[in-house]
């Protein structure tokens, strides 16, 4: 099952509704979640166009998409020691080398937007221990793993907020940078898809 797009908390929707399609799918009987996103690079190992194999997340979204009644498809505080699967990361990282694609590891850092990140939060989210910021994907990912869905997901550095460089960026920059980048992610994903 694909989808395409996503509904964004900074457009308005409820979580409820930014995370309603996860929890089709796992009513449908999807097993492993694929989830990708643009996102503003922070290490200063990165450069734009780069793909970042997401190890990890931190949650700065105003709302978590379990609040309230406790649906019975997961448990009331569900675990995420390992929000993203070890294994499809190690896979990935096996496909990536065999395809010749350079790929990163990173945190990626969740935020309610629909701002760019001033210089000033470049700094302190990775100062927090992130690599890598954008406004979507983390709802999604709990949904997930409360209702124990594996997840694999990639974000590919469309702008870049390094300590001491300001850089303007815009929605067009940052939609080019992510069409550039779309193949090799493309690639991996499929591959991920046939072996697991």
């Amino acid at each position: 099952m694909a989808l395409q797009g996503r509904f964004h908390y900074y457009e308005g929707y409820d979580m409820k509704t930014v995370t309603f399609p996860v929890k089709v799918m796992y009513h449908l009987g999807i097993k492993t979640l694929f989830v990708s996103n643009a996102a503003g690079g922070m290490n200063p190992d990165f450069s734009i166009g780069d793909i970042m194999i997401i190890t990890d997340h931190i949650n700065l979204m105003p709302e978590n998409p379990l609040r309230g009644k406790n649906d019975p498809i997961g448990p009331r505080f569900p675990d995420m020691h390992e929000a993203y699967s070890k294994k499809l990361v190690s896979l990935a990282d096996e496909i990536a080398k065999e395809k010749g694609i350079k790929v990163q590891h990173g945190v990626y850092l969740g935020t309610q937007g629909p701002t760019f990140e001033t210089p000033a939060e470049y700094r302190m989210f990775h100062r927090m221990g992130a690599d890598a910021v954008g406004m979507s994907t983390v709802p999604e990912v709990i949904v997930a793993r409360h209702c124990g869905i594996d997840v694999f997901g990639i974000s590919v550095i469309t702008d870049l907020g390094l300590e001491g460089q300001s850089v303007e960026v815009s929605h067009e920059e940052v939609l080019e940078a992510a069409n550039n980048a779309q193949p090799k992610m493309t690639e991996i994903m499929r591959e991920l898809i046939k072996r697991s």
